[in-house]
């Protein structure tokens, strides 16, 4: 009979702390839409995609390759991001450049984002500063997995 009274208790106890939640909630989130400011919050419903929230300048998002001034990659097919990749998700295919300076150009340079893990190793471990994950865009959802393969015109465009 106790074991049942305690659980009977547990059972209000947690009720109670449920409609209490909901209601410091409810009230200030009347407040937010009447315009006015509290110290404090309650809890925050975002209207995505209306309202979007600020992304940390830290947070990783989608890859892109910087260029160089007249518009090819930067990258020198150095194969450092490849190797790096815990996921195996990059491949890059070199070719031979014309410019004594570059040496080599990615002929095919591919991200699997449907692998990718987003540690953002690659982006360290580049020495040309070619390959960047600040495009803020963190919408990746398709409704296929080639739409999640991103060559080298979606990477530099």
């Amino acid at each position: 009979m106790m074991k049942l009274l305690g659980y009977f208790f547990e059972i209000i106890r947690g009720s109670w702390i449920t409609c209490r939640h909901f209601v410091v909630n409810m009230w200030f989130h009347t407040l937010k839409v009447l315009g006015i400011r509290t110290k404090r919050r309650g809890a925050v419903t975002i209207q995505y995609p209306e309202e979007k929230k600020e992304i940390a300048p830290r947070h990783r998002s989608l890859h892109r390759l910087m260029t160089r001034e007249d518009g090819r990659p930067r990258c020198v097919v150095c194969m450092l991001c490849m190797t790096v990749c815990p996921s195996e998700c990059i491949y890059i295919e070199a070719a031979e450049d014309s410019d004594p300076e570059i040496q080599k150009y990615p002929k095919k340079f591919i991200i699997d984002l449907s692998r990718c893990c987003f540690c953002g190793f690659c982006v360290e471990a580049c020495p040309e500063d070619a390959i960047r994950m600040d495009t803020g865009k963190i919408d990746l959802a398709t409704y296929s997995r080639e739409n999640l393969i991103y060559d080298l015109n979606r990477l530099v465009g």
